[in-house]
């Protein structure tokens, strides 16, 4: 969707701010003037997930993953990243999208001798992955499941008993600091105690940086907005301090987190506990990498 939306709105007077996607192409090589591109996407969640799970000694890994241009995705990156940081990719299985019954799978999986089982899921596949892994007793033990593309009401939905211990990375969570504690409780009293994901916290960053640029731009034009939007150094509660590179990757810190024990949790929305923070240079795709049009001899 945000692949066709982009085109959409190319050389138009409408400018894309993407919080949700996660596709890279957005910033390689279909990325466009009238588009910034905020949160997170697959090549850091991979990336990030990765590096801080290799570091930590967990080097043999196995992947789990939706046969779909984004599962797909998401293995490629983490596979990448993982040989990078001096791991070792053991073994995979791709499912259809409609798979329900994921048995066989992560029996493959817990009988593989990895130390990581990366998760190339989403939606309500990776709910259903998630409950029969519990089931099974995966990710205990000496193995530990990462999931390359879980937000906090996936997490929430199965609850803590099923996805305790499980690492992911996120570019926010609401308990990090005071502003974006502040941020949630603002958040959370719009919408019935409900505390923002990463993608909402993006959606208001992107819009209220939006608005800055509008008040010092002359023109509404979506890529003078785009190009104002880049000029300016963004500063908002729920990231703090960014700036957005040529192609509209705008470059704030990722972390990896693991879900807390139903012991651990003092409350609803208690659920992730910061196991490292990563600088975004090293974790976002290397600009000039991508195929973007705008970057060439950019370093």
């Amino acid at each position: 969707m945000a692949l066709a939306v982009n085109e959409v709105t190319r050389g138009s007077k409408a400018a894309l701010l993407a919080s949700a996607a996660t596709n890279v192409d957005l910033i390689g090589k279909a990325c466009s003037p009238n588009t910034v591109m905020w949160t997170t996407d697959s090549w850091a969640l991979s990336n990030t997930a990765a590096k801080v799970v290799v570091g930590s000694g967990k080097k043999k890994w196995f992947f789990l993953t939706t046969d779909f241009a984004g599962g797909i995705g998401l293995e490629k990156g983490a596979s990448a990243a993982v040989s990078a940081a001096g791991g070792e990719v053991i073994g995979r299985v791709r499912f259809p999208f409609d798979t329900m019954d994921f048995a066989s799978y992560l029996l493959q999986a817990q009988g593989s001798g990895a130390q990581a089982i990366g998760l190339a899921v989403a939606g309500a596949q990776l709910l259903n992955v998630l409950k029969q892994a519990d089931e099974f007793g995966l990710g205990r033990g000496d193995q530990k499941l990462v999931g390359l593309a879980v937000f906090l009401t996936d997490v929430r939905a199965i609850g803590l008993k099923a996805t305790q211990g499980m690492q992911l990375a996120s570019a926010y969570y609401w308990d990090l600091n005071d502003d974006t504690r502040a941020f949630a409780r603002r958040f959370a009293a719009r919408t019935n105690g409900k505390y923002p994901t990463q993608m909402q916290a993006g959606a208001y960053a992107s819009l209220l940086h939006y608005l800055k640029a509008a008040d010092a731009s002359a023109s509404l034009d979506g890529q003078e907005m785009v190009r104002k939007m880049k000029e300016l150094p963004t500063d908002d509660p729920a990231f703090g301090k960014a700036t957005i590179r040529q192609d509209g990757r705008t470059m704030v810190d990722q972390f990896l987190f693991e879900v807390k024990s139903p012991a651990e949790s003092k409350g609803e929305w208690d659920l992730y506990k910061l196991v490292k923070r990563v600088p975004a240079m090293e974790v976002y795709l290397p600009l000039g990498e991508g195929g973007c049009a705008m970057t060439v001899g950019a370093k």
